[in-house]
């Protein structure tokens, strides 16, 4: 490694040593908290957050369709979608950091069929029903969680998709291990659960899941549990349930 590239290594490690501010919206927390970790944020966290190219090869995105990712940080999940981006209808990635989003708007440039939006992933609905939805280690960032589950089950068309991964504490980990992971990583704004992924299936069809464990840079013998779900909206948009959102604008003048 190029001594500039472990620089930057170290910045970022110092950054999340400190944590995320404690103070300030959540807007602002993350803004703090990453704006100083933007131009290596990508590079770095390739070694550390896994399943993301599984993830979008599982959703199999198909010409004309609209996807929505939300918290889509700095844009990357554009390099593994690759050429398929330039046949979607519509492609909007939201996100609620500003250094972040701006690196995002970079990658973005050139594709007129591409939004990157600044907003709430809670609350924040398109114009019109999308076919996918998806998440890459953005869930355990947002503290009310299971709302952007509702949210994103709300913008989603009868039969969509949706694709999430992320970390997690895993129902057959050890008490003290799950333990450890919960508090290293809220120290950094990152909120583990062992609710994810039996919210989702009882939320959606599920098509396919997994669980595993991927290495920490820097850090030899920690591997962090991670979870893999791809499920498909049911045939009713709002399914009784355990959560609620307000319906969208579109689903409210339809018939």
């Amino acid at each position: 490694m190029a001594v500039a590239e472990l620089a930057s290594d170290v910045r970022i490690l110092w950054q999340m040593l400190r944590g995320q501010p404690k103070s300030g919206s959540h807007a602002e927390r993350l803004q703090a908290f990453y704006a100083p970790q933007a131009d290596r944020y990508d590079a770095f966290r390739a070694r550390l957050l896994h399943g993301r190219e599984e993830l979008i090869q599982r959703l199999d995105l198909r010409p004309g369709e609209r996807v929505v990712e939300l918290g889509c940080g700095t844009g990357s999940s554009l390099t593994r979608i690759g050429g398929r981006v330039a046949q979607l209808a519509g492609f909007d990635m939201v996100d609620l950091c500003p250094a972040l989003l701006a690196v995002a708007r970079q990658r973005a440039a050139g594709h007129p069929q591409i939004r990157v939006i600044e907003a709430d992933a809670t609350t924040w609905q398109p114009d019109q029903p999308v076919d996918c939805v998806f998440m890459s280690y953005a869930l355990t960032m947002i503290p009310d969680w299971s709302q952007v589950v509702a949210n994103a089950q709300a913008m989603l068309a009868p039969g969509g998709r949706i694709g999430i991964v992320d970390f997690h504490l895993p129902e057959d980990g050890s008490r003290l291990g799950n333990a450890l992971w919960r508090q290293w990583f809220a120290h950094d704004g990152v909120h583990l659960s062992s609710q994810h992924l039996p919210l989702l299936r009882r939320q959606f069809v599920e098509r396919f899941s997994t669980e595993s464990r991927a290495a920490v840079p820097y850090l030899p013998g920690l591997r962090a549990p991670y979870y893999l779900f791809v499920g498909t909206q049911g045939d009713q948009l709002n399914e009784p349930g355990p959560l609620s959102v307000t319906p969208p604008d579109w689903l409210l003048k339809a018939d």
